[in-house]
C-alpha cells in the first residue's frame, strides 16, 4: 500500500528525520514505524510515566489550602 501524506508540520518532519538519522534508517522506515507505534499495533504497551514516586510526599501547607478555598468562591456578578 502506498500513501501520500500532505501538510506535515515542520516540527514533525524534523523529529522524524532526526529519529531516522539516529536509527540509521530511511525516512520511510522511520515514518512507518512511528505510524505503527502511534496506531498501537506493536503488540507491546509503551510504558507511561506513573506518579508512584510522588506517593506519600504531600506536605500540608496552610497557604495552599487558603488559595484553594479562595478558588471555590463563586463570583455572583460573573453568573448573572
Amino acid at each position: 500500500m502506498q500513501y501520500t501524506i500532505r501538510g506535515i508540520p515542520s516540527r514533525l518532519d524534523a523529529a522524524l528525520r532526526e529519529r531516522a538519522r539516529r536509527a540509521g534508517q530511511s525516512l520511510n522506515e522511520t515514518a512507518l514505524q512511528a505510524l505503527i507505534e502511534g496506531a498501537g499495533l506493536t503488540g507491546e504497551r509503551k510504558k507511561r510515566r506513573d506518579l508512584s514516586d510522588l506517593v506519600g510526599t504531600w506536605q500540608a501547607d496552610e497557604e495552599f489550602d487558603a488559595a484553594i478555598v479562595a478558588q471555590d468562591q463563586i463570583d455572583e456578578d460573573l453568573w448573572k
